[in-house]
């Protein structure tokens, strides 16, 4: 079963109807400066495309630097973080509009009405269960939008090969096949939404 589209670059019609990219990812900088380096750029090419950037509204972390580098680009950024982490995560009030949420479940809701495609960066358990809620709803055909997995660093390997053995053991369905990108660098996420 494949699960990442052979194509590298979005079909007409759904390039056309992009505006808006959401970018998860981890609230920690984590422990590569590859990753802190290439979420930056996300930020800065999403911005450089002409499209506005969804988030999740914290100024640490990965989070952060995707923001940042659609801020420092001219980007238009909206963070959308719930009450209860507004002040752990550290709230970015240097984005264009913070929408602060009653929940995490209203968070993910708003982000996913706002946005066309969404960019998976590395990130921890917060990261990885917003991927496979966009993936389970793709599988589900609820959404036809673009999922992008950014696997910098081969970060996201071990999901891909969990992935690849769902499907093998029978709990993907046929219609799963190539529900998502994979992209290698910031660069590559330019090709894929050039426009």
């Amino acid at each position: 079963m494949k699960i990442v589209s052979e194509h590298n670059r979005l079909d007409g019609d759904l390039l056309k109807e992009v505006t808006t990219v959401c970018a998860y990812g981890g609230a920690a900088e984590g422990t590569k400066a590859n990753h802190r380096e290439s979420a930056y750029a996300v930020g800065r090419i999403v911005a450089e495309l002409g499209l506005n950037l969804v988030y999740g509204g914290g100024s640490l972390g990965l989070m952060g630097r995707v923001s940042k580098g659609a801020l420092d680009a001219g980007g238009h950024v909206t963070g959308i973080i719930p009450t209860f982490l507004d002040r752990r995560e550290v709230s970015n009030h240097a984005v264009h509009e913070l929408r602060v949420v009653a929940d995490m479940h209203e968070r993910k809701k708003l982000m996913f009405d706002l946005s066309q495609v969404f960019v998976v960066l590395p990130g921890g358990l917060g990261t990885l269960e917003e991927m496979f809620e966009v993936l389970t709803w793709k599988q589900l055909d609820q959404h036809n939008k673009a999922i992008v997995l950014a696997n910098f660093d081969n970060y996201w390997d071990p999901a891909l090969e969990l992935m690849r053995h769902m499907g093998d053991e029978g709990y993907l369905h046929s219609q799963s096949e190539q529900l998502l990108f994979e992209i290698k660098s910031p660069e590559e996420l330019a090709a894929l939404l050039g426009k």
